[in-house]
């Protein structure tokens, strides 16, 4: 059984997913940062160097609960189709687009699909175009094309279709070195008819008789009429200007062919001539996309791809520590507050555990070492220490001397039990009050519960949907992190 996945599902599933950020019942999506320790083989494998490979399968989305920091909401402002960027530069040759890509008609790239080719471009002035012909696959020779008209214009040897410009708000959000946003202009939408025809390929044959001619096209629409040019014996190329094109454009085709032998000397005439006794040439209709060219510059370009785009401005009110790195990136879905099946929605989350002591250690604890706590026999480690609150966030992951006990158990640290650490030897005793609230740098206030407060998210809630392994990023209090994730579907 022969079978394909369409284009059009690819965008159902993209549109899907995008949708799902803004409609009515929208889920709540939020990127997470994690693993302050350093990736080793003993433990999670690899190491900072060669990041391991994230494994899809059950357990290892208990492992990134364990060893997540923080979590920032992405909202629906956060989200952008996205495209392949493809720059314009004089002298290179631009794949066209038509209707019938395929590995028995692939373009002059050699792509043997219209959304692997490169029919379009991005000028320097964050203008896109879609390239409707190519001149015959010769490379692009002219200057920067800068026009905005909504109809097709010719520049540089090729007939251009005008489909949008970016604004500086997508320009900084979601424009990288690979991917750039994709949007529908209003203008050219409303300019595009359903149907119309645009561009016609041509094979010159030989032994006509020179002169101009035009022929009505046959097919499911109505109106189109092609002007044929013949010089020298042979059908001129396409040219919207000078050489064969479409005279009318019409509407309504899905599908369209011309007849050679049915040709007029002038447009409306009802005797027909002929183009003489040439042989070997055809002229064939390229059919535009649902809609017409620009009518859904998403669909058009291949919009499969959704970027989301995430900045961490310094600690995001003490939710997102700048005193440790993080070496992991994912994306949760509807995840609940902590102790609840409530799917939360604050902008950020801190995700480590902290303890407030009830007096200042003689020296500081450090950064990722080993703290215990003897009466309990529980084991984590340091993501940071506030020395000004006295206040140490950590995390206990499913790791010997990393959150699991000798015995292979993972307990808590409770009660007002000394919590030492192994390299820095600092010790102090976690505050025996039934409440304390602590105000913090940023000005938000932390409330601990007989000396202990929980991560903001419920550990293992929701769906974790994207998981990412890579080196470590240091934070600094002065430092923003812009993170973009390109899915593709």
């Amino acid at each position: 059984m022969a079978a394909i996945i369409t284009e059009n599902f690819r965008r159902h599933n993209a549109e899907q997913f995008f949708e799902s950020f803004s409609e009515a019942s929208a889920s709540t999506y939020y990127l997470f940062i994690g693993k302050s320790s350093p990736f080793t083989s003993s433990t999670s494998g690899g190491d900072d160097v060669s990041p391991p490979v994230p494994q899809d399968d059950v357990v290892t989305e208990f492992y990134k609960w364990d060893s997540m920091l923080a979590a920032k909401l992405i909202s629906s402002s956060d989200v952008s189709y996205v495209i392949p960027r493809r720059n314009w530069t004089n002298g290179t040759t631009y794949d066209m687009y038509e209707h019938d890509v395929s590995s028995s008609n692939t373009t002059s790239s050699g792509a043997s699909n219209l959304y692997d080719g490169t029919f379009f471009f991005m000028t320097s002035e964050y203008r896109i175009y879609k390239v409707l012909d190519n001149n015959g696959g010769t490379a692009y020779s002219g200057s920067e094309p800068d026009f905005e008209t909504t109809s097709p214009v010719k520049l540089g040897g090729y007939t251009l279709q005008y489909m949008y410009k970016l604004n500086t708000s997508q320009v900084q959000k979601f424009v990288t070195s690979d991917f750039i946003p994709v949007v529908t202009d209003s203008g050219v939408q409303t300019a595009a008819v359903d149907g119309s025809l645009d561009v016609v390929r041509v094979t010159a044959g030989s032994g006509y008789t020179d002169g101009t001619y035009y022929t009505p096209v046959d097919g499911d629409g109505s109106s189109g009429v092609i002007r044929i040019v013949v010089s020298g014996g042979a059908i001129s190329a396409f040219n919207i200007d000078t050489g064969t094109r479409v005279e009318v454009a019409g509407s309504g085709y899905t599908f369209a062919t011309l007849d050679l032998t049915d040709v007029y000397e002038e447009v409306g005439l009802t005797t027909a001539t002929t183009l003489g006794a040439g042989t070997g040439g055809a002229v064939n209709v390229v059919i535009s996309p649902k809609g017409g060219h620009g009518y859904d510059a998403v669909s058009e370009l291949g919009g499969h791809y959704v970027m989301m785009n995430v900045k961490l401005e310094q600690a995001e009110g003490d939710d997102v520590t700048v005193a440790n790195d993080f070496r992991e990136v994912g994306i949760v879905k509807d995840p609940y507050n902590f102790g609840t099946t409530t799917i939360a929605s604050a902008s950020t989350r801190r995700q480590t555990y902290a303890v407030l002591f009830a007096a200042s250690p003689s020296v500081d604890f450090d950064v990722d070492e080993k703290i215990t706590q003897s009466t309990t026999g529980a084991v984590g480690r340091v993501v940071e220490w506030d020395s000004t609150n006295n206040i140490l966030y950590f995390m206990q992951e499913q790791w010997a001397n990393y959150g699991i006990d000798s015995n292979g158990n993972q307990i808590r640290f409770s009660g007002a039990n000394t919590i030492s650490g192994a390299t820095s030897t600092a010790a102090a005793t976690p505050s025996a009050n039934a409440s304390d609230t602590v105000t913090l740098a940023g000005g938000t206030t932390l409330t601990f519960t007989n000396g202990f407060a929980n991560p903001e998210l419920e550990p293992n809630s929701g769906k974790m949907i994207y998981i990412e392994n890579r080196r470590p990023i240091s934070r600094a209090s002065d430092q923003t992190e812009d993170i973009k994730i390109v899915v593709e579907f």
